[in-house]
């Protein structure tokens, strides 16, 4: 038997000269800007993105394909020695994305056009460390919560302005039973709540936070943990005191005093919100050393949700997150959740050796 010829059939093309190889580097990152948008990646992520390629662009001096490892070493320990933490990360990322849509998108046409065989230059040895996790964030317990809500209510009878503290008290309580954050929060709309759905109602979260800078991320929140009854009591005997058009379209469902110009309610601020939290809890929670924020009732949410049986799935679902790793760092665990599963799991283990 006789061995055959194999022929490559694509065409051999002359090496490309500078004109070429600089429209080609142009329709690379235009095909990379328009991928990422495709992606549903905000224009502010993928503006900081290519701001960082051009950077390392104009360190490196010609085209970012021919960048090899050696070549980050240098920029990374030398150029970027004393940058900030942040810009090396950040850096360091948008190398790595950009040489990732490379090999996916380009790899045989560079290939073709410069004989170069595309790598990433970031690797294991030289990528930037310092990525911590997030501060971690230890919540009130549920008896210092329940008295910080007690306290907070008895002021409503008390109070100079009552329908800006009620809001106020509304807007926090919902952050503590359902985990919403304070941006989501204050941009809910009065028609975003949906009494008719599911078993308690449900709350139309148009603005979720995105995933690395994705966009906003819609979900339905439902209205368990006692957050109906808080809602209704809000909608029915304290929204009327800022409007009382309840079907004006856009209407917040936690409106300002201040009015907007065709007369409606100006949205709540987020500095109002945490202001507010901060100063009842200064009040009801004098013995709590660190400062109580929206973030904080969030975590709270999250391990009594946990404590109270809820699966991990089902409160990642809650709270809006794209993966459930994230949804673990938000659940602490007061007492002896702990040690109680250490010994049940002590008991299982002796009752499988009885009779042995």
């Amino acid at each position: 038997m006789g061995l055959s010829a194999v022929r490559d059939l694509r065409d051999v093309r002359a090496a490309a000269g500078p004109e070429e190889l600089a429209a080609l580097e142009t329709d690379v990152l235009a095909g990379f800007v328009l991928a990422r948008a495709s992606a549903g990646l905000t224009d502010g992520t993928i503006q900081s993105d290519v701001g960082h390629l051009e950077q390392v662009r104009a360190w490196f001096g010609r085209p970012l394909w021919e960048m090899e490892p050696a070549d980050a070493d240098a920029y990374f320990g030398t150029a970027l020695r004393e940058a900030a933490k942040g810009t090396r990360l950040g850096r360091a990322q948008a190398l790595k994305v950009y040489f990732l849509f490379l090999e996916l998108r380009h790899k045989v046409e560079i290939h073709q056009m410069t004989g170069r065989v595309v790598q990433c230059p970031i690797d294991e040895m030289n990528r930037p460390r310092g990525r911590t996790g997030a501060a971690l964030r230890i919540p009130p317990s549920a008896g210092q919560v329940d008295r910080l809500f007690a306290g907070w209510r008895a002021d409503l009878a008390v109070c100079r302005k009552f329908a800006p503290t009620a809001r106020n008290y509304a807007a926090a309580r919902l952050m503590a039973d359902v985990g919403l954050r304070v941006n989501e929060v204050r941009r809910l709309d009065l028609a975003d709540v949906k009494w008719e759905l599911g078993r308690f109602g449900k709350l139309h979260v148009r603005h979720g936070k995105g995933s690395r800078g994705s966009g906003p991320r819609e979900r339905m929140v439902p209205l368990i943990n006692g957050a109906d009854r808080t809602l209704r009591w809000f909608v029915e005997q304290v929204w009327g005191h800022f409007d009382t058009d309840h079907t004006r379209p856009g209407a917040p469902l936690f409106p300002s005093e201040r009015k907007t110009a065709d007369g409606g309610c100006a949205r709540l601020g987020d500095d109002r919100l945490r202001a507010a939290l901060a100063e009842a809890a200064a009040r009801h929670l004098p013995d709590r050393p660190d400062r109580l924020t929206p973030h904080v009732l969030r975590h709270f949410c999250a391990s009594q949700l946990y404590l109270g049986g809820m699966d991990l799935v089902a409160i990642q679902e809650t709270l809006g997150h794209a993966w459930i790793a994230t949804t673990m760092h938000y659940i602490h665990v007061h007492r002896t959740h702990v040690e109680d599963a250490w010994i049940t799991g002590q008991q299982r283990a002796a009752a499988r050796l009885k009779g042995l």
